[in-house]
């Protein structure tokens, strides 16, 4: 009998690893949100208490922190630069606050709220991203590319091909179908603080089923922005 010859998952660089990354990301950085605000709670008040930082309405994911995840890879370890570690930490300190920023501009600009503020953190950037936490940003993404990815890398491919494929498309719909949602809650969230009333079926299913106190639930950091005057 000739041998079988196992079909390999997700070599290298490709859409099926990076969405496994993602999804990696996205449930890492929202556990690191709420064990972080936890630690902070109990050294404040003693008490324990568990607030939701996810970035999506269904399931425990931040989207902020798998696109991260994803960007660092694609620039880091897409391909074999000959970076320093020094050269490695002070790019990926700038990437991790270009995205810090970025996202908080996004959704100040799109949905009205600010989900964190450094204006009063030590050199802090329009209080989007703080050099500090540039830094933080900057280690973290060296260990993740010299230690962590290689690991996680050599498990996806490790995956039976039709079990990466199940778990992939699973991820792409599931997500993207919950990032739609939560989006345009959020955004018409925003837009009943303005008080503009739904034209349309939608508005009105979504004024009734993702109200704000349902959404507050889920976004216990998002703050809207004070109107002029306020």
């Amino acid at each position: 009998m000739g041998s079988t010859k196992k079909r390999p998952f997700a070599q290298g660089i490709c859409y099926d690893k990076l969405l496994i990354i993602f999804v990696i990301g996205c449930i890492v950085g929202t556990y690191y949100e709420e064990l972080l605000t936890l630690v902070k709670i109990f050294l404040r008040t003693g008490d324990l208490v568990w607030e939701s930082h996810r970035g999506v309405i269904y399931g425990p994911f931040n989207p902020l922190y798998g696109f991260g995840l994803v960007l660092i890879t694609w620039v880091f370890c897409r391909k074999k630069e000959k970076r320093t570690w020094w050269q490695t930490f002070l790019l990926a300190a700038l990437l991790g606050g270009v995205i810090e920023y970025g996202i908080s501009y996004l959704q100040e600009l799109f949905v009205g709220t600010v989900s964190w503020d450094y204006s009063r953190k030590f050199l802090n950037i329009h209080g989007r991203t703080t050099i500090p936490f540039m830094f933080f940003w900057g280690l973290t993404a060296s260990l993740y590319i010299y230690k962590v990815y290689p690991y996680i890398s050599s498990k996806i491919e490790q995956l039976p091909h039709l079990m990466g494929k199940i778990i992939v498309v699973f991820f792409t719909i599931f997500l993207s179908l919950d990032m739609l949602i939560s989006f345009t809650a959020l955004y018409r969230q925003d837009l009943r603080r303005r008080g503009i009333p739904p034209y349309t079926k939608i508005g009105e299913f979504y004024d009734k089923h993702y109200t704000d106190e349902f959404l507050e639930k889920y976004y216990t950091n998002m703050k809207p922005i004070p109107k002029e005057g306020e």
